[in-house]
Order: C-alpha cells, then sequence, then structure tokens
C-alpha cells in the first residue's frame, strides 16, 4: 500500500500541492566578476537587494587582464556604469577623464578594482569560486509543479572545495572570452589544430611585449577579420619596423578586404574608425599579405617544425606553408554547460538569448549597432534567470559594454518590481558609420536602399 500511494502522489496535478513563496531573504546570484556582473550588483544594491558575486578568476576583471595592453576603442565615458559612478563617487576615487580611451589593465585597474573595494561589493564578491552547474532545489529539469518559487541551488568549486549556495535569482555574466572558436570555417574543433597549440594563439598576444619573442623575424598568419585580429596586424607592423624579416599574413573569408575597414573617419567612435584606416594603411604599403575569400579547413605540421594552413578559395585548394606562427582572431562561442539543468531559450545559429537573435544575427545585420534592449527580450524560460553581457549575443561579435549596462540595468529594475523603470530604454550608442550594403568595391557595388528599412543601416 505505501508504494501505491507514493505513486499516487507523484501523479497529483500541481494544483494539489501547497505553494510556496520564494525566499525573498535569499541574495541575487551574479556569475562573473567583470564590468557587467559588477554593474549588475550596482544597480541592484541601488534598490536594496542582496547580491552575491561568483567569479572564477583570482581577481575582478580576470579574463580583460589577458588582454590589458589593448586599448579599447571606445572612452571611459562609455565604459562606466551609472550605478556603478554613483558608487565610486561616494568614496575616494580618482575619476579618469571620460573622454580618455583605457587599455584593458587601465579598464580594471582604475575602474573595476575600486568599484570592487567599495563597501557595499567587497564582503559579496567571492573571488576562486568557479561554477559547475546551476540547478531548482530538489528539482530538475523535468518538474514544473511550483518550480519558479523554488531557489536556485549553484554548486561551485571554492579553492578546491566544493561549496553550494542557494539563490533567489541568477544573472550570468560570464562572457565568452577564453572559449574561443577554432580557425576552420565550418567551426569544428579538429584534433590537428589542438596538437599545435604551441604555435597557435588564441586571442590578443601582446606582441609588442611579453610575446614578441614569437613573433620576431617569424612569418605569423593571423586569421579573422575583427577588430582583434586588426589589433594583432597592427602591432606585428609595429615589430616588423624594427625586424624587417618579419612577414604577416591575413587570411579572412571576406570577398574583399575593405569590408574589414569598417567606418573609419565615418565611426562615430573615433579609435574604432581609426584602427580601420591604419590596417588600410598597412595593407595598401605592401606591409601584409591578404588572402581574401579564404575558407580555411585545416592547420597542419609543416616541415622544419612550420606549419600550413589548408583551405579553398572559390572552389581552388589553396595551402599556405612555412608559417611559424598563426594567431587566431575566429570570434568566441558561449558555454552554457552549467545551465543545462536549467530550462533556457537559445537561438540555435547564434547561440545567443533567443529573443534577441533577430536584433544581432549578422546574416540579418551587417551594421555594427544593435538597438537597445532590456529584461523583457533576456527572461528566460526559467524564471529569474537571465543570461546577459557579450554571452547573451552568443556567437554574434557586435556587443558593446555601453550594452550590457543597459541590460542590467533593466533586470535589476525588474528583480526590485520597479517595472516601470524595467521597461524604459535609456541607452544612446555610437553609430559604426558603416554597413556592407555601403561598401563600393573594384568589382561591385551595391545600392544602400537596397537596406530594409527596418534594419540598422539608417
Amino acid at each position: 500500500m505505501s508504494e501505491f500511494k507514493i505513486l499516487s502522489n507523484c501523479c497529483q496535478s500541481s494544483n494539489d500541492f501547497e505553494e510556496k513563496k520564494p525566499d525573498l531573504d535569499l541574495p541575487v546570484a551574479i556569475i562573473g566578476a567583470g564590468p557587467v556582473g559588477l554593474a549588475a550588483a550596482a544597480h541592484l544594491i541601488k534598490y536594496n537587494q542582496k547580491v552575491i558575486i561568483l567569479e572564477a578568476g583570482s581577481e575582478v576583471g580576470s579574463n580583460i587582464l589577458t588582454w590589458s595592453h589593448i586599448r579599447l576603442f571606445s572612452p571611459w565615458k562609455y565604459n562606466i556604469d551609472k550605478a556603478a559612478l554613483s558608487l565610486l563617487e561616494k568614496y575616494d576615487w580618482n575619476q579618469p577623464k571620460f573622454e580618455d580611451i583605457p587599455t584593458g589593465k587601465e579598464l580594471v585597474e582604475n575602474y573595476l578594482v575600486p568599484l570592487a573595494k567599495t563597501p557595499e561589493l567587497k564582503d559579496v564578491i567571492s573571488l576562486d569560486t568557479k561554477v559547475i552547474s546551476i540547478a531548482r532545489k530538489n528539482i530538475d529539469k523535468m518538474k514544473t509543479a511550483n518550480r519558479e518559487n523554488v531557489p536556485f541551488v549553484i554548486y561551485t568549486v571554492h579553492k578546491g572545495s566544493p561549496k553550494f549556495i542557494e539563490a533567489r535569482a541568477v544573472i550570468d555574466a560570464t562572457g565568452t572570452w577564453g572559449n574561443p572558436n577554432p580557425s576552420n570555417s565550418n567551426g569544428v574543433w579538429l584534433q590537428s589544430e589542438k596538437e599545435l597549440k604551441d604555435q597557435i594563439f588564441y586571442g590578443l598576444p601582446d606582441i609588442l611585449g611579453k610575446n614578441r619573442k614569437r613573433y620576431i623575424n617569424n612569418k605569423t598568419a593571423v586569421i579573422g577579420s575583427g577588430h582583434s585580429a586588426i589589433n594583432a596586424l597592427l602591432e606585428l607592423g609595429a615589430l616588423k619596423e624594427n625586424y624587417p624579416q618579419t612577414e604577416i599574413l591575413w587570411i579572412i573569408r571576406k570577398e574583399h578586404v575593405e569590408q574589414a575597414y569598417g567606418g573609419e573617419e565615418k565611426d562615430a567612435l573615433e579609435a574604432r574608425g581609426l584602427l580601420g584606416s591604419r590596417i588600410h594603411e598597412l595593407v595598401d604599403s605592401g606591409q601584409v599579405q591578404v588572402y581574401t575569400s579564404f575558407q580555411v579547413e585545416r592547420i597542419l605540421g609543416g616541415a622544419n617544425a612550420t606549419l600550413k594552413i589548408v583551405g579553398e578559395v572559390k572552389d581552388s585548394n589553396i595551402t599556405i606553408e612555412s608559417i611559424n606562427e598563426v594567431i587566431v582572431n575566429a570570434g568566441n562561442r558561449p558555454n552554457y554547460s552549467f545551465l543545462s539543468e536549467l530550462r533556457t531559450s537559445i537561438d540555435f545559429a547564434t547561440e545567443s538569448v533567443e529573443a534577441i537573435s533577430p536584433l544581432i544575427d549578422p546574416n540579418l545585420h551587417s551594421c555594427g549597432t544593435v538597438r537597445p534592449h532590456g529584461e523583457k527580450e533576456l527572461r528566460q524560460p526559467e524564471k529569474n534567470l537571465y543570461i546577459v553581457g557579450s554571452k547573451s549575443y552568443g556567437r554574434a561579435p557586435t556587443f558593446l559594454m555601453a550594452t550590457g549596462y543597459e541590460q542590467v540595468r533593466s533586470i535589476a529594475a525588474y528583480i526590485a518590481g520597479d517595472i516601470e523603470a524595467s521597461e524604459k530604454i535609456e541607452l544612446d550608442l555610437p553609430e559604426t558609420g558603416v554597413c556592407s550594403v555601403n561598401l563600393v568595391h573594384a568589382n561591385s557595388v551595391i545600392n544602400k536602399n537596397s537596406c530594409d528599412k527596418d534594419s540598422c543601416c539608417s
């Protein structure tokens, strides 16, 4: 009889259970102590909400410090969150000039570290805390009854020891950095590429600093056409001035190299436009050998400890040989593994939050500016779970820090019950000044009027 009774109970409708209300004394857990994660905390604290910040690294802004030598293309005014600024202004903070452009190191040392040391934040940040998995307390992914009123349980490893944390809401601000795409054009990691990792750098090497010996008088191929690739190429160009035997190859999928230059002087962010102008000059001077329409298929070991890149250009097989180093800047991808026991809505193509995919999908939008969006677009089927920052964009490359700040401002307002504030748009982003539809090439002219009226090209 007892066994039958248990079976009988498991088959009752959700209405037969006594619903429990969520524990409002539990904190909102923020995963990631980067700019967007700390901004989320600042906005929640503004609403007197309890927070805890879980950071896998040993210090705030750990991911940024891996490219500390790189200068951002946006000035301080776009990199400081409003709620964070209000916190910092309460204390003895050495405020930077808002029109100056910081390096990654300056962003961390002059903004994130002082912010993390404020009395409001210093005791709620848990460093060296890696999130392994998140679930609802005593409920797996299949169970629906009273699910939204049950707290989250976050399984972490803190300095080598397991630690479980309960939270009433979760904001995932872990980003995508450190989870790079491979070199090959179909996005699949091949074993051959993994075995050559000592000669392949994913991300932004310090070419003029600690990594310079790798590239002096060597033949280096840079794969990718975004800002990271351009930064690497410009640093290689500077290295070549003192070491003229240094060879620079640029491998891009785009049909025309001009497509990689961006808005140049038309860009509302001067530093971003300048990147395009500088690489334009470097290519025109003949210091960079460019391979366009190149679909990388694999990287293999070659003769004398060199590498060779095998690919296809307009249906013709191409192999580039005798390469000493490869820098891969093919973008990054999000890691959703620790959210696998929660109900999420992720776009299958962009791997972004599904509701914002139409806003950011590069197949639909050729411009670098994305319309502002907030809590409504970012909410997940799992109530009180939010994916924010660059991770919310998945593989799309158009994320700006100011966009993340607007996301968490809206979410914090909603969690605190300020629905009116959560529905407002409080962001004005600078335009890139260019779309692929208004580029003029030697072989083709595309009419800007072919833009859809609702696209980002206006």
